[in-house]
């Protein structure tokens, strides 16, 4: 899962990179277009959290035809709610965009490029759908090898959408359609095969089954939902600083996707072992491994942070020619990452949580990293130090979020050990 995860995240670094040599325009509609994505990506995520938790549980209860049969529910109710997502996003895109703070000028581009990218949006959640299922089984091979094929074909691709085809912006949409889309037209028939999926969801019991799906799903999608909230507000407040700041901040958040690659393969694979600990009341084995897993993840992050520090000059000028957004890419990438420790800790409590049964104290968790910690001291920093105050913010929130996060956890599993 963490070669997948990382190929996954380097594609999108490489976009990135293809899309900064068109210009600052360019770059700035990607970066509005990220919180938007970020929407997407929590729906898709709290779901695929749900049905980890529910189909692995299930099929620890030796009821394996049940389990199939949720695989179906999952990708059935998966498509259609990012599917309505999209419309949705499609419809209001005016609006959104008003709302982001968007300079005019921008507007046209982003509607070219708003159609393809819906498109690759609801492909690649339709894919990742395929890929929890698989997960939920046990099997982390073929999502892994499928992550990074198709971040290698999408890699091929883009310059030759992007360049050749002189498809511009929206060529980099149409390289992930591709590419997504083989995966799909791989991983589900291997699903099929393996009667991992069935789709006779009348012999489902359906309501108990959505009503099963929603308890967890819910607070784990709202849970999931707020940190492109938060994207949205951030984004806003950046823009206040211009397309610039806009452009820097969106090439920045890429590359904190690319730096907490660790700990997002941590949080698909340490569910399904936390279930299993859980099924079979070992609490303690559960502390024992989180410890390792914070420990690991706080070390792990900071020495990331330093070495995005010491090269931000070089990172800067790969990026991007403009050097505007050079200048604000270095700001971000000298302060930002060192908060990374706090951050992945934050983000791997509340899958813990969610794995525990916990589901309304990962949601707490999630909002109070957001609202309480990451966007108050935000805009504070953007108040008293201008871009780079802003940046000053981001860290402190993200470190004090990562402390608020690791107690909440303890005093939950000290809960459930009480009552064991």
């Amino acid at each position: 899962m963490l070669f997948g995860v990382l190929s996954l995240m380097t594609f999108q670094l490489v976009d990135s990179a293809f899309i900064g040599q068109l210009g600052r325009d360019p770059l700035a509609a990607l970066g509005f277009t990220l919180p938007m994505q970020q929407l997407i990506i929590g729906l898709q995520v709290g779901l695929g959290i749900a049905t980890t938790a529910i189909i692995s549980r299930t099929l620890g209860e030796g009821d394996s035809l049940r389990a199939e049969r949720l695989g179906g529910l999952v990708v059935v109710v998966g498509a259609s709610l990012v599917f309505l997502l999209c419309i949705g996003l499609w419809l209001l895109q005016g609006t959104i965009m008003t709302l982001l703070g968007a300079e005019q000028n921008l507007l046209p581009l982003i509607r070219t490029y708003w159609i393809p990218w819906l498109l690759s949006a609801w492909t690649g959640a339709l894919l990742y759908f395929g890929y929890s299922v698989c997960r939920s089984h046990g099997d982390t091979k073929l999502p892994g090898y499928l992550m990074m094929a198709t971040s290698l074909l999408n890699i091929a691709l883009d310059p030759l959408y992007i360049f050749v085809f002189d498809w511009g912006l929206p060529g980099a949409a149409m390289a992930t359609v591709t590419s997504f889309g083989i995966g799909c037209a791989i991983v589900y028939p291997k699903l099929l095969k393996s009667m991992w999926l069935r789709f006779d969801l009348g012999q489902l019991a359906l309501l108990r089954a959505l009503k099963q799906l929603g308890s967890i799903m819910a607070p784990a999608m709202v849970s999931q939902l707020m940190p492109p909230a938060s994207a949205m507000l951030a984004t806003a407040i950046v823009a206040g600083f211009g397309s610039a700041a806009v452009a820097a901040w969106g090439l920045g958040t890429r590359l904190e996707f690319f730096s907490i690659v660790v700990v997002l393969a941590l949080t698909m694979s340490m569910p399904p072992m936390i279930g299993r600990m859980l099924g079979a009341g070992e609490i303690e084995r559960i502390r024992s491994l989180i410890r390792i897993a914070v420990r690991f993840v706080v070390v792990w992050h900071l020495v990331i942070g330093m070495l995005w520090a010491a090269s931000s000059g070089l990172a800067s000028a790969l990026f991007t020619s403009d050097q505007a957004v050079t200048d604000v890419l270095g700001s971000y990438l000298t302060r930002v990452p060192l908060s990374y420790s706090g951050l992945g800790v934050c983000i791997l409590m509340v899958s813990v949580c969610n794995a525990l049964g916990l589901a309304i104290r990962a949601l707490i968790v999630s909002t109070l990293r957001l609202f309480a910690c990451f966007l108050p001291f935000l805009w504070l920093g953007a108040q008293i130090g201008g871009i780079d105050g802003l940046m000053t913010g981001a860290l402190i929130g993200n470190l004090l979020a990562g402390a608020m996060a690791y107690a909440f956890y303890r005093k939950g599993v000290r809960h459930l050990a009480a009552s064991a």
